[in-house]
């Protein structure tokens, strides 16, 4: 697969390295030499001095006969017409990060008028993220799949975890929600685990259920002691604005701290039912002052690693069961990842990611196969796929209870969208011609067709 980057600030760096790992033929281009230089020596990919924007410097980069092209610039006009330009030469499929919400509340028109396949936006994303995580410890890590209706999270069995010593079966049955165990990671192995799976301390446990349920169920589980109903958020950027939103629809508590007083009003006007302050001087008492110590969650998204440190440190020193701490710096992040401070949220790695799932459900698009949208799971180990059921499948209208439906070992079906309605399966349920089947199986399956995934 043959794939144009266009920007290399850090994104860029960081989805480079990723897909050199792979066997695709890549080239980056960007207006400064000596950074296009100091990637073609790092990395085994190509390199052209120009703009992304220019056909000439497209088609120097070979955007004629390309599959994906990707623009990462820092200037949204420069990222979309880079995509417009290299359809026009005959790149295949391409994507255009934006920044400004007037562009991102736009990208279904910019998709159909100018043909962009994928328009991300970062600070969405990251309001996103964190709205999926608070309230959520660090031995958590969520994920929304395909569109966020179903989610994925990965829970660490600690030694004090009710989970421990109990069978699936058993725990579904304490839980009583409709919700699987989609893979565990138990002494390095992948397992598809059965019903008669015992958890162990350690064990890494994908669990996927309707995204409005998956909180209930953490709950009762003991990973989640009580719901964030109390948030506060520090940093009153365009980020935090999305989240509010989000925020907002959840009926929260909203506490925003921002140290620029003309922000301050403009949230004010915008959010009432938000307590805004103006938050400037010594952070700790700024904190104290706002009643960091009866917050359920604090999230820190200021556009300063050490101002977000600070804050996240305070907060933990105060007990706050649920913080999250916006950080941008890689070596910033590989130093919490080590101590694990609870979950930190990097704009560079949700979006490179979004962007490598965009690549792999290309790749697999591009083969003769059923594959509809592709993702990995349980750190990488796993393949979450969707495939559409047509009149041929071999078990059409047979419930899953029944002997003669058996799935392939490490294959489980993890949900059913039918008529638009998500479908978490119990043994009673059936595929119906027409579902969206939506699988967790071993990468060693190999599987390509929704037929295969059967015994």
């Amino acid at each position: 697969m043959k794939i144009i980057i266009v920007g290399s600030g850090r994104t860029g760096n960081a989805l480079i390295s990723a897909l050199s790992q792979k066997n695709y033929d890549i080239t980056v281009i960007d207006k400064q030499k000596e950074i296009v230089d100091s990637i073609t020596d790092k990395y085994n990919v190509g390199g052209v001095v120009g703009s992304g924007a220019s056909k000439e410097t497209l088609l120097k980069a070979g955007a004629d006969t390309a599959d994906i092209l990707i623009a990462l610039t820092p200037i949204d006009e420069i990222n979309i017409l880079s995509c417009v330009q290299a359809k026009a030469v005959g790149t295949l499929k391409t994507v255009a990060r934006v920044f400004q919400p007037d562009f991102a509340s736009e990208r279904k028109t910019l998709s159909k008028e100018q043909g962009i396949d994928y328009i991300f936006n970062p600070k969405y994303d990251m309001a996103e993220e964190s709205a999926r995580s608070i309230g959520l410890p660090g031995t958590v890590k969520p994920e929304g799949l395909f569109g966020g209706r179903v989610q994925m999270v990965t829970v660490t069995a600690l030694p004090d975890s009710p989970m421990v010593g109990k069978s699936l079966l058993e725990i579904k049955k304490e839980v009583n929600e409709d919700f699987l165990m989609a893979t565990v990671l138990h002494e390095g192995k992948l397992l598809i685990p059965d019903g008669k799976f015992v958890v162990s301390a350690g064990d890494s446990i994908g669990i996927a259920a309707k995204n409005e349920a998956m909180v209930d169920i953490l709950q009762k589980i003991g990973i989640v002691k009580n719901r964030a109903r109390k948030v506060m958020i520090v940093g009153g950027g365009i980020t935090a604005e999305y989240l509010i939103e989000m925020l907002l629809e959840e009926r929260k508590n909203i506490t925003l701290i921002e140290s620029e007083l003309e922000r301050c009003r403009e949230m004010m006007e915008k959010y009432p039912s938000v307590k805004v302050s103006y938050g400037v001087g010594e952070m700790s008492d700024v904190l104290e002052a706002e009643g960091i110590d009866s917050m359920d969650a604090v999230i820190s998204l200021t556009d300063v690693d050490e101002t977000n440190l600070v804050t996240s440190l305070y907060a933990w020193s105060k007990n706050v069961p649920s913080i999250l701490t916006r950080i941008d710096s890689p070596g910033h992040l590989r130093l919490l990842h080590k101590i694990n401070l609870d979950i930190t949220l990097s704009s560079s790695e949700i979006s490179v990611y979004k962007l490598i799932r965009f690549v792999h459900n290309q790749e697999v698009g591009d083969a003769p196969n059923e594959i509809e949208k592709y993702s990995t799971v349980a750190e990488n180990r796993a393949e979450v796929l969707q495939f559409t059921a047509n009149e041929g499948l071999s078990r059409l209208g047979v419930e899953f209870k029944d002997p003669k439906f058996k799935l392939r070992k490490n294959v489980l079906i993890a949900s059913l969208v039918r008529d638009g309605e998500l479908i978490i399966p119990s043994g009673t349920s059936a595929i119906e011609k027409g579902d969206k089947v939506i699988i967790v199986s071993d990468k060693k399956n190999h599987i390509e067709r929704l037929d295969e995934i059967f015994a």
